[in-house]
């Protein structure tokens, strides 16, 4: 799984970090610390465009202490109190809320976790796989029937985007609608898949009155979606393609050609688990990732290739929001900062991109 089930909600901001971590709070005291900032991340933090958001998938994971925590916390304290001070973290301008696909919030629910952030921050969101699955799945992922759900346009709207948008207002980023592998018999419908999914993205409410920056995207798991019919879906709903780096899709060149046929628009971007594992090999680098507090697979091709689509979509002034897992290399804060310095030394050496080169 990629993000918690726990049911725990978090707690307001913590005051300024203390300099001594502290395995137990006094009364009153904040139940997660932030760790002291580093310097050199608050100098490159100021370097990255202001268009840019990034962020983690979820921020509950012990193994970042003294890189986003003070101290040592377990898995359980975080999901209900660390939400506050991964937001302190001077690059962490996102968070990517996984734990809505597994079972939908309310409006209350998404309140309260934009209680606790910066005005500037924004959640991508992850719709409930009651909507975004085509398949109702047992506990070891397998289909085991068709979901009459999948991309019901009112449920979409009910269980997802009203409450998201209620919830989390201004700091609504993007709805993500992670579109599970799809089943042979399906995709072999390819119109029939495309009109539900249009029906289903045109039944969305208009996010930008209250939400100016929030965006809805669409991210796949087969290849054999990525075609022009999708994105002239996309572009009539006012949607837009999420690059998802799983090694079930292409390398990002292999992805372009969408972003092309949307551009101009904004990135969004997950990069979810090391083409290293394969394609179902996500428990496997959960088991050899963990604690996640080191780079065990660096992928320095992925993270330039990368920092180039995002130096492109930036410098053209459209918006870009990425969201990195523990399972792309092995530490996610850690991939974010590489990812920073590798977007800052492009701009030091005068080096730009653009996504439909």
């Amino acid at each position: 799984m990629q993000d918690s089930l726990f049911d725990d909600l978090p707690q307001a901001a913590p005051p300024d970090p203390a300099p001594a971590a502290r395995k137990r709070p006094a009364p009153g005291e904040p139940k997660v610390r932030p760790a002291p900032p580093d310097p050199s991340q608050q100098v490159l933090a100021q370097a990255l465009p202001p268009q840019l958001r990034l962020g983690t998938s979820s921020w509950f994971f012990p193994g970042w202490a003294g890189m986003v925590w003070e101290g040592d916390y377990e898995q359980s304290v975080l999901s209900k109190h660390g939400l506050a001070a991964y937001a302190r973290h001077p690059l962490f301008r996102s968070v990517s809320l996984d734990r809505s696909f597994y079972r939908p919030l309310t409006a209350s629910q998404y309140a309260a976790y934009a209680a606790v952030v910066p005005e500037d921050f924004r959640f991508m969101v992850k719709a409930p796989s009651l909507v975004a699955d085509a398949l109702v799945r047992g506990e070891d992922g397998r289909g085991m029937q068709a979901n009459p759900a999948f991309l019901d346009p009112g449920l979409a709207v009910q269980e997802f985007a009203a409450p998201a948008l209620a919830g989390l207002g201004s700091k609504l980023g993007v709805l993500v609608f992670q579109l599970s592998p799809l089943p042979g018999p399906m995709l072999a419908r390819l119109p029939e898949l495309l009109e539900r999914l249009r029906r289903m993205l045109l039944a969305l409410p208009a996010l930008r009155p209250q939400a100016p920056d929030a965006v809805v995207a669409v991210e796949l798991r087969n290849p054999g979606l990525l075609t022009p019919e999708l994105a002239g879906v996309l572009r009539e709903a006012g949607a837009t393609y999420c690059l998802g780096l799983h090694p079930k899709m292409p390398p990002i060149a292999g992805q372009l050609p969408m972003l092309r046929a949307l551009w101009p628009g904004p990135l969004v971007c997950r990069w979810n688990l090391n083409r290293l594992h394969g394609a179902y090999g996500y428990e496997e680098a959960k088991k050899l990732y963990e604690p996640f507090d080191r780079l065990a697979d660096p992928d320095p091709e992925t993270r330039e290739a990368l920092a180039r689509v995002i130096a492109g979509t930036t410098d053209a002034g459209q918006s870009a929001y990425v969201a990195i897992n523990n399972k792309a290399e092995g530490s996610a804060p850690l991939s974010v900062l590489a990812l920073a310095q590798a977007l800052a030394m492009r701009r030091d050496d005068g080096g730009t991109g653009h996504p439909v080169d």
